[in-house]
């Protein structure tokens, strides 16, 4: 479908711009939903508004028709119950903007593996233990999830405005945003890059489950695709499909090979938790050197790296891997390189002057 008109929430986030990116490129009429747009991508009608405001939401898309809509955003709270209000309220605001002109027929909504593995603590205090593969049809965990808040949000309004509606499940995307609040993929660059400038060793952070484990994520490329694909694939309507790579990887593999890339010095699992949270303490000072001697882009080390994300990510006691046999089976067969994931990431930073 080369003519569409999607409206992209959080177009200027990780996913969304990405996949704002690709929508773009295949000719799609492409507006982008966020609180301060940026202007800066090609092709792209910026909207603003805060999602959490209903008059603002209706106000900004009076005079947009979308045929098709991508939840791609999010907005954390100190409590799983403010964010189950929060979010799904987001949801909820845009449809109900949109329902009057009845123009929507799909509705894609992105979420994640929390859906399976519910908050870190359920399972490092409660004992829970999430079965992998992690498959679609394993039913919602018995806690409080945030994404089933917005995934029921999605069902209400389907059920009456008559849309369509395909849930997407990563797990940790990787690619370029800059101020994105969960981003590894630039979190990794930026203490390497520290690393590398200080003479540290790149240690790595997490857990003994996660260097010795089986892992997957997800490339917001390959992700930006499978949500066209989705949406626009009428076997693909109705459904909820988990998205990574395709492929299985050991961090004890990967971390040495993205050391490699940076010429710095890998420092394996030592039997204890390093918190990156931790070691990057002091690096808002550091990086501001480090931007000025380089003539980086960008001094602010917050907006490239979120080092408290990737900690619960690396942190995790348990492997996790991701079934895509759904998606394969009705058509979507993209593959990706997790190695290729980190390594074109690491190249589009410094050719764009973000790391030295």
């Amino acid at each position: 479908m080369a003519n569409g008109t999607a409206l992209v929430v959080g177009a200027s986030g990780l996913t969304g711009g990405n996949l704002a990116q690709e929508l773009i490129g295949r000719g799609w009429t492409v507006h982008g939903l966020s609180r301060k747009p940026d202007g800066e991508m090609p092709g792209l009608l910026p909207v603003a508004a805060d999602l959490l405001d209903a008059g603002s939401v209706r106000a900004a898309l009076r005079d947009v028709r979308p045929t098709h809509v991508y939840f791609t955003t999010w907005t954390r709270r100190p409590t799983e119950a403010e964010n189950i209000a929060v979010n799904s309220a987001m949801i909820r605001n845009v449809l109900d903007a949109l329902s009057p002109s009845g123009t929507v027929g799909h509705v894609a909504l992105v979420t994640g593996l929390k859906h399976y593995l519910g908050p870190f603590d359920a399972y490092v205090s409660g004992g829970f233990l999430p079965v992998t593969p992690l498959r679609e049809e394993q039913p919602r965990l018995d806690l409080p999830n945030f994404y089933y808040a917005q995934e029921d949000e999605v069902y209400a309004a389907a059920d009456r405005d008559g849309f369509g509606w395909s849930i997407h499940r990563p797990h940790t995307v990787i690619g370029k945003a800059i101020g994105n609040a969960m981003n590894m993929g630039s979190t990794l660059a930026v203490y390497a890059s520290i690393c590398k400038e200080t003479g540290q060793p790149f240690r790595w952070p997490g857990s003994a489950g996660q260097w010795n484990g089986l892992c997957d994520v997800t490339d917001a490329r390959l992700l930006a695709r499978h949500l066209v694909w989705a949406s626009t694939t009428q076997a693909a309507r109705n459904q909820a499909f988990n998205v990574v790579n395709g492929d299985y990887f050991r961090w004890n593999w990967l971390w040495p090979r993205l050391a490699a890339w940076f010429g710095v010095e890998p420092a394996g699992f030592d039997g204890t938790v390093h918190p990156l949270e931790a070691e990057m303490a002091g690096a808002p000072a550091i990086w501001k050197g480090i931007a000025a001697r380089h003539g980086l882009k960008e001094a602010v080390i917050d907006r490239l790296a979120s080092p408290w994300h990737t900690d619960l990510d690396l942190g995790r006691p348990i492997e996790v891997m991701t079934d895509m046999t759904k998606s394969r089976e009705m058509g979507f067969t993209d593959y990706q390189s997790t190695e290729r994931s980190f390594l074109d990431l690491f190249a589009r930073l410094r050719a764009e002057r973000l790391i030295p």
